[in-house]
């Protein structure tokens, strides 16, 4: 971020050798910082819990809940402790709620519904249209129209009740016929509305919950060679060719003992490369041996599109299949050798990893960053949205969280007449360019200057922070992410500019406030436009009081090698740390340069750092929509969680960032930024 009044780009001369710049150590501090915690818990997640764990890669882990048991204290805890996401198993299908004609009752999936959105948990929706489970009176229908007219009726009311508040609908559940035929199973849907039934249904589910990922969810379609299998694959296929809004495929996964099929990452990869997301979807495994819950988490950790899994249950004795003891939990609630192994093949805690064969790790953990970096890049995704009194020239400064199933962004919004801060959200990047633009001066933020925004959530204090600049350092907090009218008025980190920075900041501005925490510590780093970086530090039981201890943590004779933006990560399922500083090159084209370290104190070790060789840059970076812009500039990584430890995944990254069109000039505060996001294409996993 440039601070307000910049005049137009600067041009900077030639980079130096990497030997130019110093990164110093001031301190040896190696705790292992914790990881993502569960919506309302503070709990260091890489020893405990499921649904955390999986949110590390962006992922849920999430358990069918009986609306009859949420008196169970035993099963109560489990659910709360455990999971992030929650399907109710029986209480949103057809008998449920409309067991009369045109007569809704909800009591029961709204118990479980509003209990699920008080903990911050995602909901999954089962199910809108299936032949099983469905009133005599919808069964008896003998005439074409009347039941079309039921059916759209009964998935629009359904729908409608939970809009804004389920992420995946299983729109149409158990449609396809088994054994060879590869063909739809008889239904009265089949039987009188033929094969479109199942388009009906979901370009009517699209229409009652815009928002929500619309699935086909079907049982024994996970070997690829079975002709159930390549039956759902041929629809799925037809229908984005065609337009029809589907969004995902749910294998339900209910295996033997022997687990899943030797092919089934490849199912998984198929249907994903056909532009749907694939969700595991109501898993359990006969005698859960370990290994088989090992192949079939690892499977979909492997498949970037495997957006969560759901065990279909909690104890062995909730089960449909409880002589078969399938579930992660025991009868009595104790944790089985299975939930061991799901646990580690999403990289679960160093305990539990030194406990397992390492075999077991899922890809994304076992790799590390590579020394080089090769990116595609979105179009703009994001723009700014003027309205009467928003006469916005940019959006940029982009900082971004995936939380309860959308992504959050805040950005800096800029103009001739001075900065402030935008938010919004949606749920896939496809929607980002038409998200409402909800703007922070209208709320207790204020206006005036306001600018280069980062959000976390701080698990401890069960808060939101929202750190940004003002000329000092400052934030407002809030408790619910969603509701950008709930921040606080800004309050500042420190009551002056530290006397180090006051030193040496020269003709720069103090800018790009960034706040990362360890299990012992929270560090500020900020840097002055005169190459310079800096960091203060205080504890975590202190924040976000007493930052002290400021000092350089790198330095460049060279300014534009080390303007500003810096952006600090822990690599997720490592002991080691990113650090990112935003340059200008010879060419006068912004770009990020990159350092590792094992300790957020510790020392800084060049990466990616050079303009032949840099972390993103033009060079690096391929535009398959169209050169858009030939700066990358400010930006944020897509986390794998979104807590103070501000973790991302070790491969698969993305980057949100800032670029305009390149031949735009003029006053430094109008330059018309945009966002877009940039996608690894050369990741080792």
């Amino acid at each position: 971020m440039t601070l307000l009044k910049r005049a137009g780009r600067r041009r900077a001369p030639a980079l130096g050798l990497l030997a130019a710049i110093a990164l110093m150590a001031t301190g040896t501090a190696t705790a292992v910082p914790a990881n993502l915690p569960a919506a309302g818990t503070a709990a260091d997640v890489r020893a405990s819990t499921l649904g955390a764990q999986a949110a590390q890669s962006g992922r849920y882990f999430g358990a069918a809940v009986a609306a009859g048991k949420l008196g169970d204290t035993t099963y109560t805890g489990i659910l709360d402790r455990e999971f992030n996401s929650v399907t109710p198993e029986n209480e949103m299908k057809w008998d449920a709620t409309e067991r009369t004609r045109n007569s809704f009752t909800f009591g029961s999936a709204d118990q479980i519904v509003n209990r699920a959105t008080t903990r911050g948990q995602r909901l999954r929706g089962h199910t809108l249209v299936w032949h099983s489970q469905l009133p005599s009176w919808v069964s008896s229908i003998t005439d074409a129209n009347t039941l079309r007219g039921v059916m759209n009726n009964h998935i629009t009311t359904v729908a409608n009740r939970y809009k804004g508040r389920i992420h995946s609908w299983d729109v149409v559940n158990e449609a396809f016929a088994d054994g060879g035929s590869g063909q739809h199973r008889p239904s009265v849907f089949q039987n009188l509305l033929g094969d479109g039934f199942i388009e009906q249904a979901f370009r009517t589910a699209r229409s009652a919950d815009p928002a929500a990922k619309l699935c086909y969810n079907d049982y024994n379609i996970e070997n690829w060679n079975d002709a159930k299998t390549q039956g759902v694959y041929r629809m799925v296929r037809d229908f984005k060719a065609r337009g029809v809004p589907i969004d995902c495929v749910g294998l339900q996964a209910h295996f033997g003992a022997g687990g899943p099929p030797s092919n089934f990452q490849t199912t998984l990869s198929s249907f994903a490369a056909l532009g749907v997301d694939v969700q595991i979807t109501e898993l359990d495994i006969a005698q859960a041996p370990a290994s088989a819950f090992t192949n079939t988490v690892r499977a979909c950790m492997n498949v970037a599109r495997c957006t969560g899994i759901t065990v279909w249950g909690i104890r062995d004795s909730d089960s449909w299949r409880s002589g078969e003891n399938p579930l992660l939990f025991d009868r009595n609630g104790n944790k089985k050798a299975a939930y061991q192994a799901a646990l580690t093949a999403m990289g679960g805690s160093p305990a539990t990893v030194a406990a397992q064969d390492t075999s077991t790790r899922s890809a994304a953990q076992a790799a590390a960053l590579p020394s080089s970096f090769k990116w595609s890049s979105s179009g703009a995704l994001i723009g700014p949205k003027p309205d009467s009194t928003h006469n916005i020239a940019a959006l940029k400064d982009p900082t971004v969280v995936h939380y309860n199933g959308k992504y959050h962004v805040f950005a800096s919004t800029a103009s001739a007449a001075g900065y402030n801060l935008a938010y919004l959200s949606f749920t896939d990047w496809s929607q980002a360019g038409s998200a409402t633009h909800h703007y922070l001066d209208r709320t207790a933020i204020g206006t005036g200057y306001r600018a280069a925004p980062q959000v976390f959530y701080n698990a401890p204090q069960r808060l939101w922070y929202l750190v940004y600049q003002t000329g000092n350092a400052s934030y407002s907090t809030n408790p619910d992410i969603s509701n950008p009218n709930g921040w606080s008025a800004p309050r500042n980190f420190y009551s002056s500019m530290p006397d180090i920075i006051r030193q040496n900041i020269g003709n720069g501005y103090w800018v790009d406030m960034w706040v990362i925490c360890d299990s012992a510590n929270c560090y500020l780093f900020s840097s002055d436009d005169n190459g310079h970086l800096y960091r203060s530090q205080t504890s975590v039981g202190q924040f976000p009081n007493g930052f002290t201890n400021t000092v350089i943590v790198a330095q460049d004779s060279n300014k534009y090698a080390l303007w500003e933006a810096s952006n600090i990560y822990k690599v997720q399922g490592t002991n080691q740390y990113l650090m990112l500083v935003e340059a200008i090159g010879s060419d006068g084209r912004r770009w990020f340069r990159s350092w590792t370290a094992t300790s957020l104190a510790g020392s800084w070790t060049p990466l990616a750092a050079s303009e032949s060789n840099p972390f993103a840059r033009a060079n690096n970076t391929t535009f398959p929509a169209g050169t858009w812009t030939r700066d990358i500039s400010h930006g944020e990584m897509i986390r794998a969680g979104y807590d103070q430890t501000l973790t991302i995944p070790a491969c698969r990254l993305q980057y949100l960032y800032q670029g305009m069109n390149p031949s735009a000039g003029g006053d430094y505060n109008t330059l018309p930024w945009r966002l877009g996001l940039l996608t690894q294409t050369n990741s080792a996993c």
